[in-house]
């Protein structure tokens, strides 16, 4: 059977929030099967659990954060993405202050700690959500759609009036039946713009930003040295935001998800509408990966020791 995976030992490491600028120390350590990915605010006393739950997040200005009565966890997309992109299912997520550590932008140094730790196979089947019929939410022009599929793509499509932008690749479409989390994915990095600081730091946000972790430009061009690492970059984070905010709703989906100017707000809706329509979805499982569909079988990374 195709089975659930957690870490083999635990993993840390340190960092800044991106947004509140505080120092933050994370701590990726095993769970049992059927676990789930929770979060553990562990500076608090006692400390408060917050499993990832698409009901439970509460904050959609520039990320996604979770909430257990007065306390929060921000920023959990991107470490969620790596749990989806290398097939974790289960694990507990320690962490000392509101919000995950921003570290390079990316989910890249996730996949790092994920790979340093260690995946095991568990004795138990990997439960997946499959998308029975088509679900679509829109707001204005912004829309977002989960369509059946035997496997997980995803197309995402941005419009940015920025010159820096439009010289890039602002339509990407990412199937993991022949794309790898890894390689294709992981390493790209959120990104900003000189002229919204002010507004951003008046409002609590991006604090903690700086071109070591992020894309910074200003009204015409990219400011940071070393440039873009993938061509079409800025899209290609917006689908790794994607990945994390689906992953959200506990289960690894079989779907084909496609968005036009979509962010957090609307992936956490595109969840609700979907998990509130019971004819909608089913939870499945597969006896062995040569049994399931080609798509199904090549959306994870292999296996670390």
């Amino acid at each position: 059977m195709i089975k659930q995976r957690t870490l083999k030992s635990c993993v840390s490491a340190t960092g800044v929030g991106l947004h509140g600028g505080r120092k933050v120390t994370l701590t990726l350590r095993p769970a049992a099967p059927d676990t789930g990915v929770v979060f553990h605010r562990v500076d608090l006393d006692p400390p408060v659990t917050l499993p990832a739950d698409p009901h439970a997040v509460c904050d959609t200005r520039m990320c996604s954060g979770l909430q257990q009565g007065d306390a929060k966890v921000g920023t959990v997309e991107h470490l969620m993405s790596a749990l989806a992109g290398l097939g974790v299912d289960n694990v507990h997520v320690d962490v000392d202050a509101p919000e995950i550590p921003i570290l390079d932008g990316s989910a890249g140094p996730f996949v790092f700690l994920i790979q340093s730790a260690g995946l095991e196979e568990q004795k138990a089947p990997k439960r997946f959500l499959r998308v029975k019929k088509p679900v679509e939410y829109r707001e204005d022009d912004k829309w977002v759609r989960l369509e059946p599929y035997d496997g997980f793509k995803l197309t995402f499509s941005i419009v940015f009036n920025h010159p820096a932008i439009a010289r890039t690749g602002t339509e990407v479409t990412v199937d993991f039946a022949d794309h790898s989390y890894a390689r294709d994915v992981a390493r790209a990095r959120t990104f900003g713009f000189t002229q919204d600081v002010e507004v951003l730091r008046a409002n609590g946000l991006g604090l903690g930003a700086s071109m070591e972790n992020a894309i910074v430009m200003d009204e015409y061009r990219v400011l940071n040295m070393d440039g873009l690492r993938y061509g079409d970059e800025f899209v290609k984070h917006k689908v790794l935001d994607a990945i994390g905010d689906l992953y959200l709703a506990g289960h690894p989906l079989l779907a084909a998800y496609s968005a036009y100017k979509a962010g957090h707000a609307l992936n956490n809706q595109i969840l609700r509408v979907l998990l509130a329509d019971e004819s909608a979805w089913e939870i499945v499982t597969f006896e062995s990966a040569a049994k399931a569909a080609p798509g199904v079988a090549g959306m994870f990374e292999p296996v670390w020791g």
